[in-house]
């Protein structure tokens, strides 16, 4: 889906309707005993540091979501129930988390049973300017979908005679991107289903909240003589004793926390995306050949001799995960010596020999990696390091629909001295997003890092279909 903010995402104008857990869910759930499953490692790092940074007096949002429209005249019950059915399906949305212990400081979660929860529906008026949609929808999420309390999630929806636009958002220690880009697909059948009324026939999905239990105690088995942390150390102190930063100049003072902007535009056709990829297919497909891009790029715009990123990688390695609704993710240190690397060939080369390398290591939390590594690091911001991340979410289910449906990925724009890049490959081509701090620097190196990926990506799509179109060699017997 294509990525943007509330303010990008085709708002109109319409009756703002909005869903949350009811009075007597939030009231049942003050109640309930401990639950022994712990929060993931990445959960309980997200948290605290949010946590840290609301102490300092910095508000930073950190929700995702999406929006889609529904056609037609809709059916508020038909809806509500199917945004209920598809709550009640995945487990970590009726979990959450309270602060205990004699400082306040421990983390113990609490579950709701699925029968104690329901949906409290509420219209909050008619809106006729779609900026004031988007202000009041960002304003909303802001406050309702925060880690720091619970439930973390809003259902919201604009209603017109013609269509109905959802709006949902999550915080993030709920959900990835990959849950959230089958989102519209999911509520899209269950509310079909209602209206047609029939049951929809699904296998229930694994829990994210006994996948927590199980990858946390997999990663405490590890200690700081582990081989995983032996070499996340090495290659943090090689990055100065934290992790990367985007490499090239964003105009930042030392401990500088700025205000965010959002670069985002479709950067290649579908024609030159499905080149692109065949070309980089044998070395790891587009996510090697963006890395590989992105190597070159800073290596011709920046001073720096190598490149170093973490690269994200899900975590749903087992079957019983692939349709579950949480934060499956985990990342690998990533290395291009960029004097070896003189073209994109060699680049996606070596980008294939660190990714066979070290994916791996994905699989330990990093935030476990941190915890051991004590004092040979300390996080400086909400973003402890910056992505290039790249998805092909063509074969997820309802993506040949998106765009006539208005699908779009929504993130939070706030506060950050990172740079976080999201290419999705869709149907009709190669979508960018970027997150960046605003300054006038970081936008024109921003700027240029995106049209020289795009013409790296032109380049070698051009390349590969001239190589696909010379002819074989007659032979002459």
């Amino acid at each position: 889906m294509r990525i943007t903010d509330m303010h990008r995402c085709e708002i109109r104008p319409g009756r703002l309707v909005e869903w949350t857990l009811s009075p007597a869910t939030v009231e049942a759930a003050a109640s309930l005993p401990e639950d022994s499953r712990p929060p993931a490692y990445i959960q309980e790092s997200h948290i605290r540091t949010v946590r840290s940074v609301r102490d300092d007096g910095l508000f930073v949002p950190t929700w995702v979501g999406t929006a889609f429209d529904i056609p037609g005249t809709v059916d508020l019950d038909i809806l509500q129930e199917a945004l209920r059915s598809w709550t009640l399906r995945h487990e970590t949305l009726r979990s959450g988390f309270r602060w205990t212990g004699e400082s306040d400081d421990e983390m113990r979660r609490f579950t709701l049973d699925a029968d104690a929860v329901s949906l409290h529906r509420e219209v909050i008026g008619d809106f006729s300017d779609p900026t004031e949609v988007a202000q009041y929808l960002q304003d909303r999420f802001d406050v309702t979908a925060d880690a720091l309390r619970w439930p973390n999630f809003l259902y919201t929806a604009v209603v017109r005679d013609d269509s109905t636009s959802v709006y949902l958002a999550f915080d993030h220690s709920n959900v990835d991107s990959y849950s959230v880009q089958r989102l519209p697909a999911d509520i899209h059948e269950l509310y079909t289903a209602g209206v047609e009324g029939r049951s929809v026939e699904q296998t229930p999905p694994g829990s994210y909240v006994d996948f927590c239990e199980i990858e946390r105690a997999d990663a405490d088995r590890i200690d700081a003589t582990h081989e995983v942390v032996a070499r996340w150390r090495e290659f943090i102190n090689r990055c100065g004793g934290k992790l990367p930063d985007f490499p090239l100049d964003l105009g930042l003072a030392p401990g500088e926390l700025p205000s965010q902007r959002l670069m985002n535009e479709m950067l290649v056709d579908a024609d030159d995306a499905a080149a692109f990829e065949s070309y980089c297919r044998p070395f790891g497909g587009g996510p090697a050949g963006i890395l590989a891009a992105t190597s070159l790029i800073v290596h011709q715009l920046g001073s720096e001799s190598v490149y170093r990123t973490v690269v994200p990688f899900h975590t749903r390695v087992k079957s019983r995960w692939s349709d579950s609704v949480g934060w499956y993710v985990g990342g690998a240190p990533l290395e291009v010596p960029l004097t070896r690397t003189p073209d994109f060939a060699s680049a996606l080369r070596a980008v294939q020999a660190e990714l066979r390398a070290n994916r791996s290591l994905a699989r330990i939390p990093l935030a476990r990696v941190l915890r051991l590594l004590g004092a040979d690091f300390r996080p400086t911001s909400p973003d402890l390091y910056s992505i290039v991340s790249y998805v092909d979410a063509r074969g997820l289910p309802g993506s040949d629909r998106w765009a006539e449906l208005s699908v779009y990925g929504l993130m939070r724009v706030s506060y950050g001295d990172q740079v976080c890049v999201w290419l999705n490959r869709l149907h009709e081509g190669l979508w960018f997003a970027c997150r960046y701090p605003d300054t006038d620097i970081a936008y024109h190196n921003m700027r240029r890092y995106t049209e020289r990926l795009r013409d790296i990506i032109v380049s070698v799509a051009h390349e590969k279909r001239l190589a696909d179109r010379k002819p074989e060699p007659i032979t002459v017997g």
